[in-house]
């Protein structure tokens, strides 16, 4: 059962590639539910690689929910029930986010030392010189194009760029012509009421994004919220009247948590019930993952089109560029292309261009491995002072792996409503992650910390601040 061929490796990294051995296995029951896995070391030398390969391999099957552990015991195959589009008898497996605005005026946040709820992109790092160059040649080269009218689903070579990444980088095979741009996901969201209907009820995740809600309240739609945190999120949707969900399940914003593969086939398979029910999956901030590869998106296993995908260039470049794309399964692509071709598209030909040309010249590719780089490195400097600090003998980190933020769970008395009071006088502006509740029952004293625009420099004082706050 386990004796892979590592040669047939070729240039791929020996641990993915035993990862996708052994998920491939899984996902077709060769290996049974609940049976236990090779240790680490005896596996190593049953296939003749080191034990960080099969270490490595394993960390990624945990993160992504294939395995579970057991405190002195090992690892364990999950229980997976995936659905198979009966055409196929296979499944696709192996082929292939949204964060809260924060709306205080730019005076305001000019007074913090830092601040911990911004969750804008590094402005120095903007790849100026190269954007302003891709510029002028477009200017100087288009000018023809730039002064047309653009398709309603956005221009041609952009939407080739953005399938190619797509293939490249998380493994999603689609045509250009399931893509449509759009200026932000807040109006992408707009078109997906009216492509689905208004008729229908949308769950949303609960804690969660409140533009969303806010959304589909002004839509007058009928939606429910559904509590992440609880033991069975896809048996609450089950229960609810839903017939399309929203979710982040690749890194849920705000509490970081990623959606184990087994309740995502769950999901797959609530949504195959029925010819009215779909997925809408944000795929916000998958592209800074910290450790490991990036978690697989549900679009990856989703045979049956049931899932459609959004996306932004607003983390990876900058949201002032407003942006952003969603994925349509073929049927309801078909359906935009049909009844809403009389939409303009929101994005500047310009811009569109420009975002094109950025990513066929490999920029694009160059410029997320330098971010990714600069995240990891601001994450683990604002982790070893708050290791270094008094915090550590009250505080826990949580979810760091992931994303451009975490979790700071504080041993306190204080509300968390006081706690966000002290740390603001002290100069350090945070929210707390009860802020983003809607019905369920808050987790209090948790606090949500970006660090994506915060400087080093600043982090040492602000997490002293932080840990002044409650003396």
């Amino acid at each position: 059962m386990f004796a892979y061929d590592m040669s047939k490796a070729g240039s791929e990294s020996l641990y993915h590639y035993l990862y996708k051995c052994i998920q491939k296995d899984i996902l077709f029951k060769k290996i049974e539910a609940h049976s236990r896995l090779p240790s680490k070391r005896s596996l190593a030398q049953n296939l003749g690689v080191s034990v960080v390969t099969v270490e490595n391999a394993y960390a990624q099957l945990l993160a992504e929910g294939f395995i579970y552990s057991l405190p002195k015991k090992g690892f364990y195959v999950a229980d997976i029930q995936a659905p198979t589009d009966p055409k196929m008898k296979r499944s696709k497996a192996g082929h292939k986010a949204i964060q809260k605005q924060d709306d205080e005026p730019e005076r305001i946040k000019s007074q913090y030392i830092c601040d911990f709820a911004s969750n804008a992109a590094d402005l120095e790092s903007f790849p100026f010189t190269t954007w302003a160059k891709i510029t002028r040649e477009v200017l100087c080269e288009r000018q023809r194009e730039l002064l047309q009218v653009s398709p309603s689903e956005g221009i041609l070579e952009l939407r080739k760029a953005i399938a190619h990444m797509l293939e490249e980088f998380r493994g999603i095979r689609v045509e250009a012509s399931q893509i449509v741009i759009g200026a932000g996901t807040d109006y992408l969201y707009g078109l997906l009421l009216q492509l689905l209907g208004l008729d229908k009820c949308y769950a949303v995740e609960d804690p969660g994004y409140n533009k969303i809600s806010k959304l589909y309240s002004k839509y007058n739609v009928d939606f429910c919220f559904i509590p992440v945190e609880s033991e069975d999120f896809v048996s609450a949707i089950e229960k609810s009247q839903a017939q399309v969900v929203h979710l982040s399940p690749s890194h849920h914003f705000p509490t970081g948590k990623v959606m184990p593969v087994a309740e995502r086939y769950r999901l797959l398979s609530w949504a195959a019930a029925s010819n009215d029910r779909y997925i809408i999956e944000d795929d916000y901030d998958s592209e800074f993952r910290m450790v490991g590869r990036p978690i697989p998106s549900l679009q990856n296993i989703d045979v049956l089109e049931k899932v459609i995908y959004l996306n932004t260039f607003s983390k990876t470049m900058t949201s002032t560029i407003r942006l952003s794309y969603m994925v349509l399964p073929k049927v309801l692509a078909q359906k935009f292309h049909d009844e809403f071709s009389f939409y303009s598209c929101t994005v500047s030909n310009l811009d569109q261009y420009a975002m094109a040309r950025f990513m066929e010249g490999g920029f694009y590719e160059t410029h997320i491995n330098r971010m990714r780089n600069l995240y990891r490195a601001k994450r683990d400097t604002l982790l070893i002072e708050i290791r270094k600090s008094k915090l550590s003998k009250i505080a826990t980190v949580y979810e760091e792996d992931a994303g451009l933020h975490f979790i700071l769970g504080v041993n306190t008395a204080l509300s968390d409503e006081e706690f966000c009071r002290r740390a603001k006088a002290k100069g350090v502006h945070i929210r707390a992650l009860s802020e983003y509740y809607f019905e369920a029952e808050p987790s209090a004293h948790k606090f949500i910390i970006n660090y994506s625009s915060v400087e080093k420099s600043q982090m040492a004082q602000a997490v002293q601040a932080l840990a002044n706050v409650i003396r």
